[in-house]
């Protein structure tokens, strides 16, 4: 069984940053990718950003490249997401996925994730 708990959300101002984080246990973390996914108000839920189990190597959706970091600490079992230049659309909670089966890549896929935190809302005010 794999627990994830997300925190840092909360309410900014567009155009500025901030820090999410995803603490796991349950499973040996540095052996598996992780992934952010976001779902706003009335939409489906929507991939952000994943990295693979060594930190080498990320996938961002095209919306957020450029804008936002996904890292990983495997000493703390926590990933990261750094978000800069929010924008009001990206109002969501955003979540925290583990992988079903143990693979070790930055999957895109939703289908692929089958552990999820609680998610943090993160609320974008012009």
């Amino acid at each position: 069984q794999v627990h994830l708990v997300e925190s840092g959300g909360g309410l900014v101002q567009a155009g500025t940053s901030l820090r999410l984080s995803c603490a796991a246990s349950g499973r040996t973390f540095s052996q598996y990718g992780m992934g952010w996914f976001r779902q706003a108000p009335g939409a489906e839920r929507e991939f952000v950003a994943a990295i693979n189990w060594s930190g080498g190597s990320t996938n961002y959706a095209d919306s957020v490249k450029g804008r936002f970091t996904i890292s990983r600490y495997d000493a703390k079992t926590t990933v990261y997401l750094r978000m800069n230049s929010l924008k009001t659309e990206e109002t969501a909670i955003y979540y925290c996925a583990a992988p079903t089966l143990s693979f070790g890549r930055a999957s895109a896929y939703l289908s692929e994730y089958g552990y999820w935190g609680q998610g943090t809302q993160v609320t974008v005010a012009s």
